[in-house]
């Protein structure tokens, strides 16, 4: 095989992946990878100067010899000296064939064994765009990488389509390559084969054995599934020579680079980062940001806190905003350069990692970054471009065999609801039990603004099923007839659950409101067509926090992890703290656990305890109240716990609060024995 016109070198290669770090050279500079390709189609890169390029780190520029054929034509370039000339530009250009053009005008071209005759959209005249003439316009472009004509075909062709296609992409190569000559522009196979293993095999072998300096994987993002094109490009790597580099062609977002170059794909390149700046949209540390939405009319934050670029050091959101609203050029050029300091040193970042040896660890980390919406803004609706996050923090999304989406807490293994969906548990363990809807109806004669608003309790607001189950509740009563207000108070110290679910709102459908999106942003939500009904957040340790409440509440919905995941939750002196601030009120509390440890943590506090309603995951669930409830008829509502559990608690594992010295056994013992609910037994 020929040396290679471009000295290329692999400097490392990160353990457990396929990714590599390497180094080739052009006549314009040294390159390293893995590197991402700005798109310039017509030797300019929508809405960005030469010197952005320049200072967020471009190394390599795409052109594309189809439309620069056309306009300015392949005499103005044999004349000023080439592209570097009339761009200006230092570094090195890379020249797409024309082939995918060739794919994107279906109908405007017809295909023959020379080559693609279509009419120019310039001028209205036929051309013949065979191989050979592709390479002469790439010479006279003077692009530093050629690449050779192919013909794509869709992600969905059958086998019979990709395989003649494969054979005509073969024969153009050899043609491209004659064409070359003795030029020194390098040249780029181009392995196709649409989404068959076979045909990949062949065409990767095949074009192996001819003296190109690199190959590309073609056909790629053009209808396949996520998935499909994952797995092919992975396969495809795997069989390409590791002493060349490999670029996976017009491919995509900064987490399908990330996931290309752990599959051994060195450069890439795609219009996303302008195409998307065009329309508000930017990639940020904190997730995909979509500078449209109002959310950031007023904000004075740079588009991406952790970002150097010029962007980010001198403009807000909230002037972005205004630009992106108004369709102001300067929105889409600020933008695009943000876009493209991200891309860049985001391979910065990955080069540097599999130089140190960190690559798997970083990618693992990165993936789910890449994956984020907003995390400080979330969206009710992200849009389906953007890739749904599986997991945030300790979160991570369970889709059950039902169908519906629970949350999973990754280091315990304990699910969110995971044999019932969200919104039924909600609604039978604690809107049908707690009786909310007769609760929030009015007494006769009663006046509504003069009647005291029920309070709610969400302990361990979670993805917000309870909350929300509460407020559909009041909704759909309100819209028939006065009621009495409704404040839900959620308490919690973790809002990653309720982030992610909203990020998932295919899987966590109940999340389609305003609501929890405002109390995400701002901490508080109030109806607007129900002036009764408010939601608000106490964010920490709900034991520490109980206290930030107004008054006592009428109703606890009590849904924190169990014990085993938020131990500290579940212990005595946390329901005393609780009964503390109730046992005045005729309070009564719901819970999906039975356990006995958390039964007698609740009497040993001073409430009256009870068996709740059979769920699907559990034979029994359990309700709590204060005195001044049982007074109020609570005990005719429910069935108290009596002599058959007095006796299994007797003889259980854990008699005692695991936070009691053991010479404090026998006074807790006396004191259950004691409780008003054991005196008649």
């Amino acid at each position: 095989m020929a040396g290679s016109r471009i000295n290329f070198r692999v400097d490392a290669q990160a353990e457990g992946s396929q990714a590599r770090a390497t180094t080739f050279e052009t006549a314009h500079n040294r390159v390293t990878t893995p590197v991402f390709m700005p798109v310039g189609t017509q030797a300019s890169v929508k809405a960005q100067s030469r010197e952005a390029l320049l200072e967020s780190g471009s190394q390599v520029l795409l052109a594309n010899t189809y439309h620069l054929l056309l306009r300015p034509g392949i005499e103005v370039f044999k004349r000023l000296g080439g592209i570097h000339k009339l761009m200006n530009w230092p570094r090195s250009v890379l020249t797409d064939s024309g082939g995918y053009q060739i794919f994107s005008l279906p109908n405007s071209r017809s295909l023959t064994e020379e080559g693609a005759v279509f009419q120019s959209y310039v001028d209205g005249q036929t051309i013949l765009l065979s191989p050979e003439l592709s390479i002469e316009a790439q010479v006279a472009i003077g692009s530093d990488i050629m690449m050779v004509l192919d013909q794509c075909v869709p992600g969905t062709a059958d086998e019979a389509t990709a395989s003649a296609a494969l054979g005509l992409t073969h024969r153009w190569a050899a043609r491209s390559l004659e064409a070359r000559g003795d030029s020194p522009q390098a040249m780029f196979g181009i392995v196709q084969g649409a989404i068959f293993k076979d045909l990949r095999r062949e065409s990767a072998l095949h074009l192996a054995a001819m003296p190109f300096d690199g190959f590309a994987i073609g056909g790629l993002a053009v209808g396949e599934t996520k998935d499909e094109r994952q797995d092919m490009c992975e396969f495809t790597a795997r069989l390409m020579p590791k002493d060349k580099p490999r670029y996976l062609m017009g491919v995509g977002t900064p987490l399908d680079i990330l996931e290309a170059v752990h599959r051994g794909i060195d450069m890439f390149d795609c219009i996303i980062p302008t195409a998307l700046a065009k329309h508000g949209g930017a990639y940020t540390s904190r997730g995909y940001v979509q500078l449209r939405r109002a959310v950031h009319k007023f904000s004075e934050e740079p588009v991406d806190p952790a970002c150097a670029c010029p962007t980010c050091r001198d403009y807000s959101r909230a002037y972005l905003h205004h630009l992106t609203k108004t369709q102001e050029m300067m929105g889409w050029q600020l933008l695009g350069q943000h876009n493209i300091h991200f891309f860049h040193q985001l391979m910065r970042d990955i080069r540097a990692r599999i130089l140190d040896g960190t690559f798997l660890a970083f990618y693992r980390a990165r993936r789910e970054e890449l994956a984020l919406f907003d995390i400080d803004n979330p969206s009710p609706d992200p849009g389906r471009k953007i890739v749904v996050p599986r997991r945030l923090g300790d979160y991570e999304i369970h889709i059950a065999r039902e169908g519906f989406g629970s949350i999973l807490h990754v280091r315990s293994g304990e699910i969110m609801h995971s044999r019932t969906a969200p919104m039924d548990e909600a609604q039978n363990l604690y809107i049908e039990q707690s009786r909310l809807a007769e609760r929030l109806e009015l007494s006769p004669g009663e006046d509504r603004a003069a009647a005291r608003p029920l309070v709610v309790w969400d302990v361990g607001l979670g993805a917000a099923a309870n909350a929300m189950a509460a407020v559909r509740c009041y909704e759909q009563l309100g819209s028939q007839r006065p009621l009495r207000g409704l404040r839900v108070i959620s308490f919690e110290n973790d809002l990653d659950s309720l982030r992610l679910a909203c990020s998932s709102l295919k899987h966590f459908p109940y999340l389609r409101h305003g609501a929890p999106q405002r109390l995400l942003s701002a901490g508080a939500w109030k109806s607007q067509r129900h002036p009764g009904l408010a939601w608000r957040l106490v964010e920490g340790d709900f034991s520490l926090t109980l206290g930030e409440a107004d008054g006592p509440p009428d109703l606890i919905f009590f849904d924190l992890f169990s014990g085993r995941t938020n131990g500290e939750a579940w212990t005595l002196s946390a329901f005393r703290r609780l009964f503390k601030a109730c046992a005045r009120h005729d309070t009564e509390l719901f819970t999906y656990s039975a356990s006995t440890a958390g039964r007698v943590a609740m009497l040993g506090a001073g409430f009256f305890v009870a068996k709740g309603r059979v769920t699907d995951e559990r034979y029994e669930s359990s309700i709590a109240f204060t005195p001044g409830a049982l007074e109020k008829g609570a005990a005719s509502r429910h069935k108290l716990l009596g002599l058959e559990w007095l006796t299994r608690w007797k003889r259980s594992g854990v008699k005692f609060p695991p936070e009691l010295a053991e010479g404090e056994y026998p006074g807790f013992e006396q004191l259950i024995l004691q409780h008003p609910q054991f005196s008649d037994l």
